[in-house]
């Protein structure tokens, strides 16, 4: 179930109320009493990054990793880091 944000235009307080997705909006505010909260419109709380199936599944060529090259460039000169090579910095 989503989370959605309310304001009351009577006295500005601030609600957040777990809902179904068919609910009915609310519309007393838990805070004045009045008929006057209204639905916000807000972004979601979490943001898919890095590569993962959205991203690479059902892609060819060079649309495989749309958020581009984020490896380093190789460094000459063998490993200084003891890491094996399989960090972001070799």
């Amino acid at each position: 179930m989503p989370i959605y944000e309310y304001q009351c235009n009577a006295c500005g307080h601030e609600h957040e109320a777990l809902q179904k997705l068919g609910a009915e909006p609310l519309v007393v505010c838990p805070a004045c009493n009045e008929a006057e909260l209204k639905k916000k419109i807000s972004a979601a709380g979490f943001r898919l990054k890095g590569s993962g199936w959205y991203e690479t599944d059902f892609k060819s060529g060079n649309k495989k990793n749309v958020a581009g090259e984020s490896k380093a460039p190789e460094k000459s000169g063998g490993n200084s880091g003891g890491c094996g090579g399989s960090c972001a910095c070799h």
